[in-house]
């Protein structure tokens, strides 16, 4: 579901999901506020995280037992489903300042 924007800066695509996995959305403006300062956070920690992942699952898939591949897949998709998100987000702030 697209969201159309209701002021110049629209909503903000946050990096957590509501009740049912929907997405969530802030309105606010340039000067940001608590929750706008909590998503930057979260999302800085969320793409650090994933890039961390990606250096284990680097170090790691050479000779991994099952078992601890398929963990280390789950946490790696979690960690795009993640990074995909931040980029979305961040993708239509910038289309809306250009």
């Amino acid at each position: 579901m697209e969201v159309e924007p209701e002021s110049p800066y629209g909503p903000r695509l946050l990096p957590w999901t509501g009740q049912e996995g929907k997405p969530c959305y802030l309105i606010t403006d340039e000067h940001g506020g608590p929750v706008s300062r909590l998503a930057d956070a979260t999302e800085s920690v969320q793409l650090g995280m994933g890039a961390e992942l990606l250096a284990h699952a680097r170090e790691l898939l050479p000779g991994t037992p099952r078992g601890e591949l398929r963990f280390l897949a789950e946490r790696l998709t979690e960690a795009l489903r993640d990074a995909l998100r931040v980029a979305e987000s961040r993708g239509q702030r910038l289309n809306r300042l250009n």
